[in-house]
């Protein structure tokens, strides 16, 4: 769906905001930092461990949306004389400011990940670090995690190292601009190698069996005091920074195999009938899926624009369900050890600002990389990592969905009664007369009761919205 901003009056915004602060007592959001946190992080910002090895020469670049100032990762691309391409990947070192042990590790610990909501964000770190001093905030100097990937003509990694270094970004670049830049050919060469390398990645995953899903996202907009949605397809531009990230955590899944110590976000093989179910999903929507062609190859030829093909996206993401955490110690072999959308051993390591397991996944890379004894507050976390982090994950999860819900139920609130245009994007197998709708304008996606009969997977129909209650956060429609 093209991306674009509802017509209809925005939510108000007082009102929202109060359905916001329940929502978040609901959940048992943490908001607050204790005093002994905040004041650890002051210390912390005064005097962090720093690196000896200095690379502020490096010109790097972060790619973020524009008003983000949590930049956890920053980069520099260039060719190599010898053919291939280096890529210079910087992440925050958070352990720069973090004492095992101390209230601002344990309260990490208990967070686990940032949550954002329409009105706020609730972050893993104290502002001060995660919006700040530790933030790869263009020319700011601070502690990082150098990731050093040499490529090949083909994109494939040669070498990997990381260490500890001093660095200094340049520029904060945002996605739109990124994408016009390359479009009109005015951008430098490292930011124009993004494309090149980036699509190099992308024909590799596509070799390999992996897939990335293009699935537009709704948008939470605000202005003025008043939010409305708007519904954004991921530009290039973005599916080329995430091949950057993608092929940087598969290097850290790597260097920790060969460690025999670390932690792989695994990902199960879709359940036995699922492709099936995609196959039947297809011929419903009309798009033709030849029998030799794999479900990867045939996603990447689908234009999220057209509702059909946005409808089977949707679909896709049943066969990424079940993703997970795995540790590993002593030189096991991990299993599960595969992340099955990347098609390889894969560990989450770009995000420490904003996720906790990628502070310690980081820190056994340095170590790996280093051929040394990663530190014991480091492996001594690996036992209760897992749980953490499923507890967290869903917490972001539930906090994201209802925040959705409640804008789209203030949003409609005074149209119960009235019809829309939509396109029907998801039905049930087991009970085909329930779904999900997709509205263009507003940008909603809600569930679909038909009274009787199977909903038509992929149809444009006309729908009554029946229900929109802030304080349920829920709408309802039916077919009309």
């Amino acid at each position: 769906m093209p991306r674009r901003h509802m017509i209809m009056a925005g939510a108000d915004g007082a009102a929202l905001r109060a359905a916001l602060r329940e929502l978040r007592t609901k959940l048992g959001v943490p908001e607050e930092f204790p005093a002994p946190v905040l004041a650890e992080a002051e210390r912390a910002v005064r005097n962090p461990v720093l690196p000896d090895f200095d690379a502020t020469d490096l010109p790097l670049f972060t790619i973020d949306p524009p008003t983000a100032r949590d930049l956890d990762q920053a980069m520099h691309l260039a060719k190599r004389s010898s053919g291939g391409y280096r890529v210079h990947y910087a992440i925050a070192d958070v352990a720069a400011y973090v004492t095992p042990g101390g209230a601002l590790d344990a309260e990490a610990h208990r967070r686990v990940t940032t949550l954002y909501f329409p009105d706020e964000k609730v972050p893993l770190h104290p502002s001060v670090l995660s919006e700040g001093a530790a933030s790869l905030l263009p020319d700011q100097t601070c502690p990082a995690l150098l990731w050093r990937l040499d490529l090949d003509a083909e994109g494939r990694v040669e070498h990997t190292g990381v260490r500890r270094a001093l660095v200094r970004s340049r520029a904060k670049l945002d996605y739109d601009g990124v994408q016009k830049a390359i479009d009109a050919g005015t951008a430098e060469e490292p930011l124009a190698l993004l494309k090149e390398i980036g699509r190099l990645r992308e024909t590799l995953e596509a070799e390999c069996g992996g897939i990335s899903l293009n699935v537009p996202e709704q948008e939470i907009v605000e202005h003025e005091g008043s939010y409305s949605l708007a519904y954004r397809a991921p530009l290039p531009a973005d599916g080329w920074n995430a091949q950057i990230s993608l092929m940087t955590g598969m290097a850290a899944a790597e260097l920790m195999l060969a460690a025999g110590t670390g932690i792989l976000r695994t990902l199960p093989s879709a359940p036995d009938g699922a492709v099936g179910r995609l196959r039947r999903a297809a011929k419903a929507l009309r798009i033709e899926w030849p029998h030799h062609v794999p479900y990867a190859e045939l996603v990447r030829g689908l234009d999220p624009h057209v509702p059909a093909h946005a409808a089977f996206l949707q679909e896709c993401t049943a066969l990424l369900r079940g993703a997970g955490y795995t540790v590993f110690t002593g030189g096991e072999t991990p299993d599960p050890a595969l992340h099955a959308a990347v098609a390889a051993p894969y560990a989450h390591c770009t995000a420490p600002l904003r996720r906790l397991v990628d502070r310690y996944s980081g820190e056994l890379c340095v170590a790996a990389a280093a051929g040394t004894a990663p530190p014991g507050w480091a492996t001594a976390a690996l036992e209760t990592l897992p749980k953490e982090m499923a507890d967290g994950t869903r917490l972001a999860n539930s906090a994201e969905r209802e925040s959705v819900d409640l804008v789209e139920a203030a949003l409609l609130k005074d149209h119960v009664g009235e019809t829309f245009e939509a396109t029907v994007i998801d039905v049930k197998e087991r009970e085909p007369r329930a779904g999900t709708v997709h509205l263009e304008d507003p940008a909603v996606v809600g569930r679909v009761e038909a009274v009787s009969g199977e909903l038509p997977l992929g149809e444009r129909i006309r729908v009554r919205l029946t229900q929109a209650d802030p304080g349920t956060s829920k709408v309802l429609f039916v077919p009309a």
